[in-house]
């Protein structure tokens, strides 16, 4: 597991009530309905993310994950107190990622768990904490373990168990539980991430024919996302990825026809820059990447991104200063703020092109 050396340098706080708490379609909204910020080293401008076309250019690539949300949250108790389950990615020797959270909405992690300890599934089984993952001391400031390597034990297989007893992985800034269908962007095909590569939720069908006639190129990636929030300096962990021949020739031609790569999430970035070499050139490429983006590693293919509002230290900012540079990342988050932008998975948008 690549450690972080580098904190992000774009400050800013984000006021209690900018989380979206429904997805826009809930709001009134299109998908392709929410705001979006544009960022250049020129202009902040703000508009829909309907109108994304008008700031791409045909030949543009917009690198996509392919990836599906499955279910992965479950009632449980500790000790005969309720809490909430997330069982997220499964690892090689079949274990699987644990998260505990306080109950009804998982707003807060459970730091406490220790190693040999059973929770007990409401629906059903048992969770056994083998050991804190990927290490002892990994959660922030060492002052406990977030994330465990856990034996799930439950009747028949692990995947069909999930989908008939686990809802989508929230947490304690939704109004209420969504369906899974909520969850899950026009590209998903490829079911395995814990939790939506959201940056792609607000592509429409209809925009992406618009993008498409417009000489605009979609690059499908996959990289199964775990579980999220690094919000206070933890390193993203390891996730499987695939970058397939067809997508990295379409970045190549892009590139060498001078034209941009714009990655539509964290996601999209961490696997294609984990496909690609020194010289920026991607190699077709799968498997588990524990590449962290940051000024200890910048960005040798993408140029551009698409993506949703992080919370102060998140790991994510530095991924998105080693793509804008800090001073247009602190610009845009100065801008997203004054304006009143909706943060989360069911929020608004930016498009960072440095």
């Amino acid at each position: 597991m690549t450690s972080l050396t580098a904190t992000p340098t774009t400050v800013f706080s984000v006021p209690g009530n900018r989380a979206a708490q429904e997805p826009p379609e809930l709001r009134g909204l299109r998908r392709d309905g929410v705001r979006l910020l544009v960022g250049t080293a020129d202009a902040i401008t703000h508009t829909t993310f309907a109108q994304i076309g008008r700031h791409l250019r045909s030949g543009d690539v917009l690198v996509v994950n392919t990836s599906a949300t499955v279910p992965g949250q479950l009632d449980g108790t500790r000790d005969g107190i309720p809490i909430v389950v997330h069982v997220a990615n499964r690892l090689a020797d079949g274990s699987r990622i644990v998260e505990l959270r306080t109950a009804p909405n998982a707003a807060e992690p459970i730091l406490d768990a220790r190693a040999g300890e059973v929770i007990e599934l409401t629906s059903g089984g048992q969770v056994e904490l083998l050991e804190p993952y990927p290490h002892a001391g990994s959660s922030p400031n060492g002052d406990g373990n977030r994330l465990w390597r856990g034996c799930v034990r439950v009747p028949g297989k692990v995947g069909h168990y999930l989908a008939r007893n686990a809802r989508p992985i929230s947490y304690g800034h939704l109004q209420k539980r969504y369906p899974i269908e909520r969850y899950q962007t026009i590209f998903a095909v490829n079911p395995g991430s814990a939790e939506m590569p959201s940056a792609g939720r607000p592509f429409s069908t209809e925009l992406v024919t618009r993008l498409t006639e417009a000489g605009i190129v979609i690059a499908p990636i996959t990289l199964h996302t775990g579980v999220s929030s690094q919000e206070a300096h933890e390193a993203p962990r390891e996730e499987w990825f695939e970058v397939g021949v067809r997508s990295a020739a379409l970045v190549n031609a892009a590139r060498t026809a001078g034209n941009r790569v714009i990655a539509v999430g964290t996601t999209a970035t961490r696997a294609l820059e984990s496909a690609a070499l020194p010289d920026g050139t991607v190699e077709a490429r799968s498997g588990w990447t524990d590449l962290v983006i940051s000024p200890d590693r910048p960005v040798r293919t993408v140029r551009g991104l698409v993506t949703g509002w992080h919370d102060p230290e998140a790991s994510h900012l530095l991924l998105v200063e080693a793509v804008a540079g800090a001073e247009l990342t602190q610009r845009v988050y100065d801008a997203a703020i004054a304006g009143r932008y909706l943060w989360h998975e069911f929020g608004d948008s930016c498009l960072l092109l440095p």
